[in-house]
């Protein structure tokens, strides 16, 4: 959803279009609003549909498409905002269509205009296969497609909301307008933009160091040089007159930095602006001048310590950023600077910051994609490098596919070192195990093992070993599992640059040591790895420590700590958005809960559980331990509750969400410990 933060401070005028919205969404399956750019397309969805709210349960999800540089992430982008992440073979919108069936889902898609085309195809395929969908765009045209009800935004009535929303942002600013000649001024302005928002807002953001009368003045003249030259309807004239007088009135650092700000595909923080803007006349102070001024001056908008360019304000950037030659500088310079935040989340992964990185990743992800699309179309190693450093992040939080699309590109386009190319070949591994191909990974398992082993990469080894053990684990043979960690422990030394892949070799001897039986064994090794992943603040291994501690626990019959590992390994798969972790825990905790006789509960989870399962676009998987404590549960349930009653227990949490389901079982998402 759009954060309030980012728009104005209250919504002025357009009574009768939210009516429209709401009428029209409660009786079509497909709305979309056009106009031009900076008429206020996206302000009015996000006020119908807060207005609107979660009406009879129905979810509402708000998926922003201007940050997408071509189609092919188009379906990733809707997927992931959906909360379905493919871990399947089957082909991401085929696995999509299937799982939205029989979901009662209002579908948001704002800015569809620079991928229509294939905005239509996924828009008829989506509603064709879920009778419960609703589409509402935002687009500069409609999609053009049978049934599509169109309501073409207009601009604010000059005389009346223009003028309210010009004073509403003034008093914003701290310059309210208020004497009779003031608002007669704000209504005259008002009429010379149109009524145009963007544009109301950009003179707007001139009045910190101008009168209105002023404002007023200056843009009347440039208006009207403008229609000497005939330049296309008054509207669109409107706003690109504002826009490149507004850019004329910006101080040199503020265009420039306008200029260079066009680079970002999302939100950005000010160090990150720092990073890859600075330099030449932007120093540290100039730029940090130059920053306060365009979110001054209503260039930029700000959500908390996050920084916006709105999209047409960005078109324009993008092209003075041309102008003056930067564009290919500050492409190669965004595209270093995110090189570099992947090497320091890989560098973070064992240790306090883990779960920091997951969410920094996720949040730069629209950055990441166009940083990785400028080295491929140099066919630079950094491609490798950076999906390979990328790809385990990815696979654990919602982005599988995609992981595995750059993965594959990337080594097919592009040469890079021994070592690299190891690592790489692994993360691609990891995709392929996680969605079933073993042996497909077993080769990429083999081949990324010849590459570490090449380069003397003892790092590489290990992960090779461990993406061996783990489809040995998930194929029901713990012996071959353990093997493989095992030897590949024993002949790596142990380097700082290693701590990782021992790390997850460990983790899979805990698993394999209980798939053989050993459970003393596997419950002194996971105590023990879980108890340094405390002291270095890790999750990743500890929830997994945590989820082998509560399945020994439940085959020594001790309900009470099972269920407390449960929740402790769900917390830590919650911190870093590991959906797949989640449903397997889920299924445990399930299975605990049923042991200690708290069989309502139980439910709750179970049914969580397979929302999540399918969330991931397959039916329940792990190892046959996971499968052994599924049917663990299930018979427990059916034998307190009976067919009838454990059936309406299931669909009630189905009914609430998972993410309800979490929060009541495990407590608030900042709760963990």
């Amino acid at each position: 959803m759009i954060h309030s933060s980012a728009l104005p401070s209250r919504f002025v005028g357009r009574a009768e279009e939210l009516a429209a919205v709401a009428g029209y969404l409660s009786q079509q399956r497909l709305v979309t609003l056009t106009g031009v750019g900076g008429v206020g397309k996206s302000r009015l969805a996000s006020e119908a549909v807060e207005r609107l709210g979660h009406r009879g349960g129905r979810a509402v999800v708000w998926v922003e498409l201007w940050p997408l540089q071509n189609d092919k992430l188009l379906v990733p982008a809707v997927a992931h905002a959906l909360g379905f992440a493919n871990h399947s073979a089957t082909d991401t919108l085929e696995a999509l269509t299937r799982w939205l069936h029989d979901q009662d889902v209002l579908l948001v898609l704002d800015s569809c205009e620079h991928v229509r085309r294939d905005c239509r195809t996924l828009v008829a395929r989506l509603l064709a296969a879920a009778p419960g969908l609703t589409v509402l765009t935002t687009s500069r045209e409609p999609l053009g497609l049978p049934g599509e009800h169109v309501i073409e935004v207009a601009p604010l009535p000059a005389r009346t909301d223009g003028a309210e929303l010009l004073r509403a942002r003034a008093a914003l600013l701290g310059t309210p307008l208020v004497s009779p000649e003031d608002v007669r001024t704000a209504v005259r302005l008002s009429r010379r933009l149109e009524g145009i928002p963007l544009a109301i807002e950009l003179a707007a953001g001139q009045l910190a160091d101008r009168t209105v009368e002023q404002v007023d003045r200056h843009l009347r003249s440039r208006l009207e040089l403008t229609a000497d030259h005939g330049n296309g309807p008054s509207r669109h004239r409107a706003l690109r007159t504002t826009i490149g007088w507004s850019h004329e009135l910006c101080e040199p650092g503020e265009r420039l930095l306008w200029a260079r700000l066009s680079v970002f595909r999302g939100d950005v923080t000010a160090d990150t602006v720092r990073q890859v803007c600075a330099g030449g006349p932007l120093g540290a102070e100039a730029l940090a001048a130059a920053l306060a001024g365009l979110e001054r001056k209503s260039v930029l908008s700000r959500r908390g310590n996050r920084y916006r360019l709105l999209d047409t304000l960005r078109e324009y950037g993008s092209t003075w950023l041309d102008e003056l030659g930067e564009t290919a500088t500050l492409s190669h310079r965004h595209a270093h600077y995110f090189l570099e935040q992947a090497r320091r989340a890989d560098a973070g992964w064992w240790g306090p910051d883990q779960t920091w990185w997951y969410r920094r990743l996720d949040d730069a992800h629209a950055d990441l994609r166009a940083a990785l699309d400028h080295w491929l179309s140099t066919s630079s190693g950094a491609a490798v490098e950076m999906c390979g450093l990328l790809g385990f992040f990815w696979s654990c939080c919602g982005y599988l596919q995609v992981a595995g699309e750059y993965l594959e590109v990337a080594l097919a386009r592009c040469a890079a070192p021994a070592r690299i190319r190891a690592r790489a070949l692994w993360a691609l591994g990891i995709t392929r195990v996680l969605i079933g191909d073993s042996a497909g990974a077993h080769t990429l398992a083999e081949l990324a093992a010849r590459q570490a082993e090449r380069s003397g990469d003892t790092d590489g080894m290990l992960r090779s070993a461990y993406l061996t053990s783990l489809i040995h684990l998930l194929a029901g043979r713990p012996r071959a599992a353990r093997s493989a960690v095992d030897e590949a422990l024993a002949r790596s030394p142990r380097t700082p640059k290693s701590e990782a892949g021992r790390l997850l070799c460990r983790t899979a001897r805990v698993f394999a040591l209980t798939g053989q039986g050993h459970l003393d064994r596997a419950r002194a090794d996971a105590e023990e790895l879980r108890a340094e992943c405390i002291g270095t603040g890790e999750w990743w291994a500890r929830s997994y420590t945590d989820y082998q501690l509560a399945v020994i626990a439940l085959l020594q019959d001790q309900a009470a700590a099972a269920s407390r590992h449960a929740r402790s390994m769900l917390r830590g798969k919650r911190s870093i958005g590991d959906r797949y972790g989640l449903a397997l825990g889920l299924d445990l905790l399930a299975a605990a809960l049923a042991a200690e006789g708290a069989i309502e509960q139980a439910s709750a989870a179970r049914a969580a559980a397979e929302v999540l399962w399918s969330s991931v676009g397959q039916p329940e998987r792990g190892t046959p331990d996971a499968r052994h404590m599924q049917a663990r549960y299930e018979r427990a349930a059916h034998a307190v509750l009976g067919e009838e009653r454990h059936e309406e227990l299931m669909a009630r949490s189905v009914a609430i969400g998972s993410e309800r389901v979490l929060q009541d079982l495990l407590g608030p998402v900042s709760e963990v410990n």
